[in-house]
């Protein structure tokens, strides 16, 4: 299998789950302002919506969307407990969390990637987020992951996008909760051998 992935991306979260799973995947960098690949391929072509991460199967398709690709991967590998067993409650206690991080935390951080947004509308994104953060705060005061005791997909997926606060110069340390738990997921090994594959140890939370 091969990742389309842009460095710090949401594509972060899938690589981190790949390597968490076992699962061996080559690694194709993105310039996504080119829409090219680093071995000069049309990433429009392999993803026409434009954006990573994208999984290029062995069957030759191709799949997107962060939170399909982790579920994926976590599917894939049966003996990992990165995701529970379909039909079960804490299966979809897992997907409340992915939906919550995705629309929630993965898109409220939007305006802020765009320089021509106002400084009125990246200080309300800023104040919305912080609202987010505190739900997660409490809840992982109660628990090291958000599921529970054990590390899933969810919790990579949250990482991933909680990272971003570093990028946009967010002081998450009134959530210290969320705060220590984005200390303990970056301490994971295979968390570590992500970032630093895609050079980012020194951006890590």
């Amino acid at each position: 299998m091969k990742l389309y992935y842009y460095p710090g991306a949401c594509s972060l979260a899938p690589h981190i789950v790949a390597r968490e799973a076992g699962i061996a995947v080559t690694l194709e960098k993105v310039d996504l302002a080119n829409r090219t690949t680093e071995t000069g391929a049309n990433f429009a072509s392999i993803n026409p919506k434009g954006y990573v991460p994208a999984l290029g199967l062995q069957d030759g398709s191709v799949l997107t969307e962060a939170s399909a690709i982790i579920q994926y991967l976590a599917d894939n590998q049966a003996n990992t407990d990165l995701a529970p067993a379909h039909g079960t409650m804490e299966r979809y206690r897992l997907l409340e969390w992915l939906g919550f991080i995705s629309t929630e935390i993965h898109k409220g951080f939007g305006p802020l990637w765009n320089p021509s947004t106002p400084d009125a509308v990246k200080a309300a994104t800023k104040e919305r987020l912080a609202t987010r953060f505190a739900l997660l705060d409490e809840a992982l005061g109660k628990q090291p992951f958000l599921t529970g005791d054990k590390f899933t997909i969810a919790d990579a997926y949250l990482f991933t996008v909680v990272n971003w606060t570093n990028f946009h110069g967010i002081d998450i340390s009134s959530f210290p909760n969320l705060q220590a738990f984005q200390a303990r997921v970056a301490s994971r090994p295979a968390v570590q051998q992500a970032l630093e594959a895609e050079g980012l140890t020194k951006k890590a939370a």
